[in-house]
């Protein structure tokens, strides 16, 4: 395939980016997007130009790494993928291709197609755990049952990668399907009840100084999600911060 690339050039988060053109030639539709963008850096190191800054790392749709915004979609054109299991196959020759870095105030641009989510970890961090101390002392998690419907949505929820597409995706750039999977997680399980109020708390207002806004209820977000986690987290999320709320 002989495609025409668009790409977002941009050397810092101060820095004005612009798009630039690239066409790349004898793309084979079994390749994946990033293989793709690995042939063009080649072709740019040959020619002694910069090469374009990707994030990356799994390549197997784990991680989250490799968010781009590709022909103004975050992760392209399939669904319930990242961008890494994204192949070729799904463009056509003599297409143009537009592939941007996810916008977000609170994703601010490193280089190119890179952006800072580490916001993310501090969502995560404010209190995205359990406060267990087994002193090596560790207990059968079997110990405590739990109902498999249950075990199922928790697990659902967990499979949330921190990719930021769910951010990309929202006109008003929230982190609310993020920040309810990690909560929703925890506040399923008997083990994560115990600090379910300072949790959502902590997380929710953590969220909120990271300068993500709010939901727009339009439901982008669960659709362009590489792993479909379900506007339901964010319905958990807001009935577990009114009652903590209430309790003060």
């Amino acid at each position: 395939m002989k495609l025409t690339l668009k790409i977002w050039r941009q050397e810092n988060a101060t820095a004005k980016g612009k798009m630039v053109d690239y066409p790349v030639d004898g793309i084979d539709g079994d390749m994946s997007f990033l293989e793709m963008l690995d042939i063009l850096n080649e072709q740019l190191v040959e020619k002694g130009e910069d090469t374009i800054q990707f994030d990356h790392d799994c390549r197997e749709g784990i991680c989250g790494s490799c968010s781009l915004q590709i022909n103004g979609e975050p992760h392209g054109p399939d669904k319930l993928i990242a961008t890494c299991q994204l192949h070729m196959r799904s463009f056509k020759d003599g297409d143009t291709i537009y592939i941007e870095p996810f916008r977000a105030k609170a994703f601010p641009v490193i280089k190119d197609l890179i952006v800072d989510r580490t916001a993310f970890d501090r969502i995560q961090q404010a209190w995205g755990y359990v406060s267990v101390n087994t002193s090596g002392n560790t207990v059968d998690a079997n110990t405590i049952p739990i109902e498999k419907e249950k075990a199922d949505e928790a697990f659902n929820a967990a499979t949330c990668i921190g990719c930021g597409a769910c951010v990309a995706a929202c006109k008003n750039a929230s982190a609310m399907l993020f920040t309810s999977a990690k909560v929703s997680q925890y506040a399923l399980l008997p083990q994560g009840r115990v600090e379910a109020t300072e949790r959502v708390q902590a997380m929710v207002r953590q969220m909120d100084e990271e300068g993500f806004g709010n939901c727009s209820n339009t439901g982008a977000c669960e659709i362009e999600c590489p792993k479909g986690i379900s506007l339901e987290n964010i319905a958990r999320m807001n009935r577990e911060y009114l009652a903590a709320s209430v309790k003060g």
